[in-house]
């Protein structure tokens, strides 16, 4: 297993206070960066987990932290927070952005264009990012409810999507999904859509959703993914 170290590193964007953690290998190699986009809960230990588990596979990886320093432990507090989040759409993704731009900086990141893997609100940003930012080669969006695009908005998508979702999630209906699909490849953008047979945040064993067997087979397919998109 390859030696992880972390710090935290502040972003400049949205006036001060902003920050993210960065997770990389610990070695003097250039690897390719990759942004993390938390869940509703925020920057929990699964969310750190996941950062370590994709420095460990050879990214160096930047996780703003959104909500600031706080996390929900309750549905109830996570649902208050995501939606004073989503009434700001536009500030996350700024620091979304932001962290992207941190990372395409270092002399460690290597090639200059990036990953972006969000999961539950952070998988709904990292579509509402990758219609924004220009130097993306793969977007991993894990289950991003709430996600209804515009033509105008997939038009200005560039990076291929491998979009992650499961079939009993009461909060993604297949049908909005089959949307998604249809109006990405008539906009002959590249995307991929997979479906487990699992519910809402399936990879998270944290709070009653998690699926193994799916996500032992969805997390791989992701970190492959990010790994040929980013050569």
């Amino acid at each position: 297993m390859a030696v992880v170290r972390s710090e935290k590193i502040d972003l400049k964007v949205n006036g001060s206070g902003a920050y993210a953690l960065l997770a990389q290998p610990d070695d003097s190699a250039k690897h390719p960066g990759v942004v993390l986009i938390q869940e509703w809960w925020g920057m929990e230990p699964h969310i750190v987990d996941l950062a370590h588990k994709l420095a460990e596979a050879g990214f160096v990886i930047a996780v703003p932290d959104l909500y600031n320093g706080k996390v929900a432990t309750e549905p109830d507090d996570a649902r208050r927070m995501v939606m004073q989040l989503r009434q700001n759409v536009d500030r996350a993704a700024q620091q979304i952005s932001g962290a992207l731009d941190t990372l395409k900086a270092l002399p460690n990141v290597e090639p200059k264009r990036l990953g972006l893997m969000g999961f539950c609100v952070g998988g709904f940003l990292a579509y509402i990012v990758a219609s924004r930012y220009p130097d993306l080669a793969a977007v991993v969006p894990f289950y991003g409810a709430g996600y209804d695009p515009t033509p105008e908005e997939v038009a200005r998508v560039n990076a291929p999507i491998l979009a992650i979702y499961g079939s009993q999630d009461p909060s993604i209906p297949t049908t909005q999904i089959a949307k998604i699909e249809r109006m990405y490849k008539n906009a002959d953008k590249d995307i991929t859509i997979k479906i487990y047979n699992a519910g809402h945040a399936f990879i998270n064993p944290a709070h009653g959703a998690g699926n193994e067997q799916a996500a032992s087979q969805a997390w791989p397919l992701a970190i492959n993914f990010l790994k040929e998109k980013l050569q």
